[in-house]
This record gives structure tokens, sequence and C-alpha cells, in this order.
């Protein structure tokens, strides 16, 4: 794990200083930047968004879907979490705590639009991260590129469904356009466009791709905390008048998390998934793509959104909390062997 990937909510809470200072000292540079659209993308984001996310890609070799049947218990699993749970559960959460327990602490008019933000949030599961997470749990390496690479395929086809279906539930307008061109520009064209990539880089060899992604590693997170920047440029005063609005937030995207992971880990013990497989399907069940959902919620509800806004508290929470996650999934490893080993016991008496 990279200093980088290490320190990751330091360096997301100094964006959020430099991005409000910067706010107050340039507002007319920001104004600018804001300015720049073509059919409501922001040109300027969506450059940085791209250089957020196709390195990641780079890193998915959809030739290991052939490997999940090796692992198919965990990836049901995996998948039963990421598409039936965590968005639906999400939404649930978010229209509990913000649009119930705490909506007497927040602007009635900004309530639904912090509620579209946590369900883009968790509305498309982890890509790069879930390597660095599953290599700190020791997790099985080829059932996490897999079990990736097949989410990376659904995601192509279900995020805008899904998006539009959870965003009607809430009673929240569905820019379906908007969100379209979303899923082109941040999910279609960046897969095809790094798949490409990769067959030509894999063409020198091996050990010339590794040298490539070695060079690209840091790009995907600064662009990452150049985006933040960018938005708590715009969104700055507001959170300094406000600073309860990140603790809220970070509620249910604390409850979401846990919630999903120690749903995912023990459905993998009561079906007699091997641990190093468990353990990062518990991971991957419960960390969002986080990236595509600030890419998103800035294409659909602008720079200075709250939708935008909650999106970054996702980035700013996930971290530390996903390290709890692989602390805990570790020291209860003799536990979960232990029940694990009689499922599996009992599943291949029945058969």
């Amino acid at each position: 794990m990279g200093i980088f990937e290490r320190y990751l909510t330091l360096w997301v809470a100094l964006c959020i200083v430099v991005g409000v200072a910067l706010g107050h000292v340039m507002p007319g540079f920001f104004g600018t930047v804001a300015a720049a659209e073509v059919a409501k993308v922001n040109l300027p984001v969506a450059l940085l968004i791209w250089l957020m996310i196709v390195p990641m890609l780079l890193k998915i070799d959809f030739g290991s879907l052939g490997r999940v049947r090796e692992h198919w218990r965990g990836v049901g699993v995996t998948l039963f979490i990421n598409w039936a749970v965590k968005p639906f559960s999400m939404a649930l959460l978010g229209s509990f705590f913000i649009g119930h327990l705490f909506a007497p602490l927040l602007p009635a008019g900004q309530i639904s639009s912090y509620i579209a933000g946590l369900i883009l949030l968790a509305a498309a599961p982890c890509t790069a991260m879930v390597f660095v997470w599953s290599n700190l749990c020791e997790g099985e390496p080829h059932y996490t590129l897999s079990q990736v690479a097949l989410n990376d395929l659904i995601m192509v086809f279900l995020f805008a469904p899904l998006v539009g279906l959870l965003l009607g539930v809430a009673s929240i307008s569905v820019p379906w356009g908007t969100l379209l061109l979303s899923v082109l520009l941040y999910i279609v064209v960046p897969v095809i466009v790094a798949q490409l990539w990769r067959k030509a880089l894999l063409r020198n060899g091996v050990a010339g791709f590794d040298r490539v992604m070695r060079l690209l590693r840091p790009l995907s997170l600064v662009a990452l905390l150049a985006t933040l920047v960018l938005l708590f440029g715009f969104q700055g005063e507001q959170i300094v008048r406000q600073p309860l609005v990140i603790a809220i937030l970070a509620v249910p995207i604390l409850v979401q998390v846990y919630l999903n992971a120690g749903l995912a880990y023990w459905l993998s013990r009561r079906f007699g998934v091997a641990w190093c497989v468990a353990a990062p399907a518990a991971l991957i069940g419960a960390s969002n793509f986080f990236e595509l959902a600030v890419a998103a919620a800035i294409s659909l509800f602008g720079l200075d959104s709250r939708a935008a806004l909650a999106t970054v508290v996702g980035v700013l929470v996930e971290v530390p909390v996903m390290l709890s996650v692989v602390r805990i999934v570790k020291a209860t490893r003799g536990w979960y062997e232990g029940g694990a080993g009689r499922a599996r016991a009992a599943l291949e008496a029945r058969q």
C-alpha cells in the first residue's frame, strides 16, 4: 500500500482546506471552471475523472472471467450484496437518517440532493481500491480479479437503470439524458479505451506493462484530489458554515459499510466459502466506486451540488473504515474457518 493510499484520508482533508481557501481567494477562477461545460458536462472535471478511472481499469483483465466458476459461492455472495442489497440499503439508510432522523438539522431544500449523492455512492461496487484491501487481508487474487471484472461488466448495463430506479423511489427527478451520458463517458468509453490500451501495452511484454502501471499508479489519486479541490472550492463556504453536515452524511455511509461487509462475511461462512475468498468478498461487498459516484454526481447535479458533496464524504469516510474491516476479518479468521468448515461438511453430506 503506497503513501497515497495509506494516507488518503489525510490528503482528502488537506484538499478540503485547500479548496475552501482557494474558493475565497480565487472566486473568478472557479467561476471560469464551472462555465467550461458542453451538454452539462464540465470539461476540466471530465478530464480529471478520466485520469482517475482509466489507469484503474487498465488493471482489469476481462479474460479472467473464465475463472469465476472456481469460486462460484463467493462470487454469488458478492453479486448479491453489490447489486441486490447495497444500493437499496443505502436508499433506505439515506431516507431514514437524512430524510427523517437528521432532517431538522438540514435545510429542507438540500435533503433530496444529499440522498441522491448517497445513492450514487452505493450504486456501483468499487473497482480499484479493492485490490489494495484484498492484498491487505491476504485474499485470493484470482477471485478478486475475476469478481472485479464481472462487476465492471455488469456496471456497464445496470448502473443507469439502477440509479434511475432508486432516485425515482426517493422522489428525486432523474435527468435521464445526463445520466446516460455519464454512463457512456465514465463507464463505457473508459472501459473500451483501457482494454485497448492494455492490449497494446501487453504486446511489449508483461514487464513493460508493469512499468507503465507503476508510472500511472499515483495518477488516479492525484486526479481525485484535484477534483476534490475544485469541489470544495465551490462548496467550501457552505461547509464552513455547516460543519455538522459532514458528520451527518458520514453516519449512513458508516452503517452501510459495516452492514454489507458483515452480511457478506456471514453469508460466506454459512455457504462454506474459503476464508481467502470470504475476506475480499466482504470488502468488495462493502466498498464503493467513489470515483464514478463523484463523476456522476457532478454531471447530474453540478459541481456545487449537495449530491457531489455527499459522494466526497464517501471518499473521506471509506478509507479508514475499510481498513478497520480488514482488521476485523483478519482477527476473526479462526471463528470464520471453524463455522465455514462445518458448513462445507454439511453441504457435501447433502450432496
